[in-house]
């Protein structure tokens, strides 16, 4: 995300994102705009990678975050992948690159899907 962009040019009034949601590596679409919700949630997201180094299990290094997009159903995406089960968690990458993670997705929550925005762009 662009540090510079105040969170009312990406946030409507009704709290979703303004502006399409795109991987920061191959820009390729996330999100389209009005999909996903405005959420603060403090999540441990594993330093960026490929998909295959995210799902080795080790404890890997990474970022509390804790702004996001929540979006509600798996279907609203363009573009997302998961990794394999890492306890209860599954990563979101990107379905392109398989840069990530990008966000997280609790096994025990089946409708919240959680986009960082710190590992996105917006368009």
């Amino acid at each position: 995300m662009d540090p510079v962009a105040p969170r009312s040019e990406l946030v409507s009034a009704e709290g979703r994102n303004r502006k399409a949601v795109l991987c920061q590596r191959c820009g390729s679409r996330v999100l389209q705009p009005g999909a996903a919700l405005f959420s603060r949630r403090q999540l441990f997201l594993p330093s960026m990678r490929k998909k295959p180094a995210l799902a080795d299990g080790s404890s890997p290094e990474g970022d509390l975050l804790q702004e996001h997009w929540l979006v509600d159903d798996m279907f609203i995406f363009e573009n997302v992948g998961f990794t394999k089960d890492v306890g209860n968690v599954k990563f979101l990458v990107c379905a392109d690159c398989e840069i990530g993670p990008i966000g997280w997705h609790c096994l025990d929550d089946k409708k919240s899907f959680y986009v960082a925005l710190e590992r996105v762009s917006h368009e």
